[in-house]
């Protein structure tokens, strides 16, 4: 599933702030800067630290 190009473009990660990238193959939500991948569950981004793991 892909998310809307409008909401990732204003989608960041609550930890550094930054930019996320989509992952489409694992279906997450991609910060480079924290180290971290969250989960998109229904097409919905699921972006709480403790549901992330890390790279």
């Amino acid at each position: 599933m892909t998310l809307d190009p409008w909401l990732l473009s204003i989608l960041v990660c609550p930890v550094t702030r930054t930019p996320l990238e989509h992952d489409v193959a694992a279906n997450e939500l991609v910060s480079h800067a924290a180290g971290l991948a969250y989960p998109v569950r229904g097409g919905v981004p699921v972006l709480i630290v403790e549901e992330a793991r890390a790279l």
